[in-house]
């Protein structure tokens, strides 16, 4: 038995291939999926089962792809109702990939459909020797309840019984394979380790040290972190099958009077994925943007209207195409078009832009000592603010400003400051098409913030593997 993990960092996203000698399963597939093919390609293996263990929110799926690529059969939960050809699971169900047997437990609670999958080698023994939980179970953490609206206690109790009447009485050797880990929001405080084992998660897992069961629902209904829009989507898409990649536009470059005349037309967005401090320089007007090198997908599946055409301003063609893989994991596909030459292109034609200047530590100390009149915007989740921030900011969760900018006074400067500068440029585009355009982006955020020593430094900043909301250093590749 042979167990390759693969995973993607921008959405702390882990699929599986389990080989048996000859044949082999792919678990929890990411949409784009040649991976998948050149990997068991060159272990002489054909790819015959792919294998959901639930209806994922936070991607698209790449089993459409996959099965018409290899031929594999889709196994999904029966409870999903899944509308397109597959083997329909429930627990007690049981079926094999040569010598390795897969036995279905019903592990609803994360999701209301979801199941895992236990294997046993029997060439070696009749014992577990894996569980695939997808997201019942993490490292150090276990699935949230919460995504489905006035099922959270319900769900919360299920996940409670699942974990520790069936999960937990696997042997402790017995190897957990999860499909998310640290950076994800299907789970509220995950490990940066990728799998662990059943003994060691019932030892120093903390949410399976609340024996009570009330406490553990109340500890998983209470202070979780928002939910991205594109969950609810995701989950829908992958139920009904999503639409083959091979089917969808591949963006094209486009002259800047082009590219003018394309964002003009109703139900198009421009979406800038440069660096921040590139696009306070300058940028196309009413430009969205979200920093490549940040939580990129997972923020354009949370802010960006799903069902627009959509134009990108990015440093390289190289940059475009990888920022189109990107949006066609949470679901965006209609990336049409990109910006040829980019911003140089642009301002050679002579078309208008706007502006976010970028302000320093030391500057905003030294208004926020004079009481430089502004409204200062802190942009990070509320755990973040309330560990550490500056007297006098408003918080305003990022992604919340598309319904609440006009909270905000349209005749005061607005200065805004995340953890990093990243978040809060994204929140500055936000705010600058409300109408408001008297806006100034924290470079370096409360990390320069607190590292310049104007306040005592964000654990939740500084920390790279701790629990976190959506930071900036997340990596781009998969």
């Amino acid at each position: 038995m042979i167990i390759e993990q693969f995973f993607v960092r921008g959405l702390a996203h882990s699929s599986y291939l389990l080989a048996a000698d000859d044949t082999c399963a792919i678990i929890d597939p990411q949409r784009d999926t040649q991976l998948y093919i050149d990997s068991a390609r060159a272990r002489g293996l054909r790819i015959t089962h792919i294998l959901q263990t639930h209806l994922h929110a936070d991607f698209i799926s790449g089993h459409m792809d996959l099965a018409e690529q290899t031929g594999a059969t889709i196994y999904a939960p029966r409870a999903a109702n899944c509308q397109f050809d597959h083997v329909a699971l429930e627990e007690g169900d049981t079926f094999q990939i040569e010598d390795l047997r897969f036995s279905v437990l019903d592990t609803a609670g994360h999701t209301p459909e979801h199941i895992s999958y236990v294997v046993a080698d029997l060439a070696r023994s009749e014992e577990p020797v894996a569980v695939f939980c997808g997201d019942t179970l993490f490292v150090g953490d276990v699935g949230r309840p919460d995504l489905f609206p006035g099922k959270a206690q319900e769900l919360a109790g299920k996940l409670y019984d699942n974990l520790h009447n069936k999960l937990m009485k696997l042997p402790d050797f017995c190897e957990v394979y999860p499909a998310h880990g640290a950076g994800s929001l299907c789970g509220r405080a995950m490990s940066a380790k990728r799998s662990s084992t059943i003994g060691y998660e019932r030892r120093f897992n903390a949410a399976l040290q609340i024996t009570d069961k009330e406490e553990f629902i109340a500890s998983l209904t209470t202070n979780m972190p928002a939910a991205p829009d594109h969950f609810s989507r995701c989950s829908a898409i992958n139920g009904a099958g999503p639409a083959l990649v091979r089917t969808l536009p591949t963006p094209e470059p486009m002259s800047a009077a082009a590219f003018a005349e394309a964002a003009a037309r109703p139900g198009t967005l421009v979406l800038d994925c440069r660096e921040y401090d590139a696009f306070g320089a300058q940028h196309v007007a009413d430009a969205w943007h979200i920093d490549f090198t940040g939580n990129f997908a997972t923020f354009a599946g949370w802010i960006l209207p799903p069902d627009n055409r959509i134009l990108l301003v990015a440093v390289d063609e190289t940059t475009a195409l990888d920022a189109a893989v990107w949006l066609r994991r949470v679901g965006l596909d209609q990336v049409v078009g990109f910006l040829d030459d980019g911003m140089f292109a642009w301002a050679r034609a002579g078309l208008p832009t706007e502006h976010v200047p970028q302000l320093c530590a030391r500057e905003l100390y030294e208004m926020t000592v004079a009481q430089t009149p502004m409204t200062l915007v802190d942009v990070r989740a509320p755990h973040e603010f309330q560990t550490v921030n500056i007297q006098g900011a408003v918080n305003i969760p990022g992604p919340d400003l598309r319904t609440r900018a006009a909270e905000l006074p349209p005749d005061v400067p607005v200065t805004v400051i995340c953890s990093s500068g990243q978040r809060s440029s994204m929140a500055s585009s936000i705010i600058q098409r409300q109408g408001i355009k008297n806006v100034r982006n924290v470079a370096g955020g409360m990390g320069g913030y607190g590292a310049a020593g104007y306040a005592r430094e964000c654990p939740v900043c500084v920390a790279p593997h701790g629990p976190r909301y959506l930071g900036g250093d997340t990596l781009h590749e998969s």
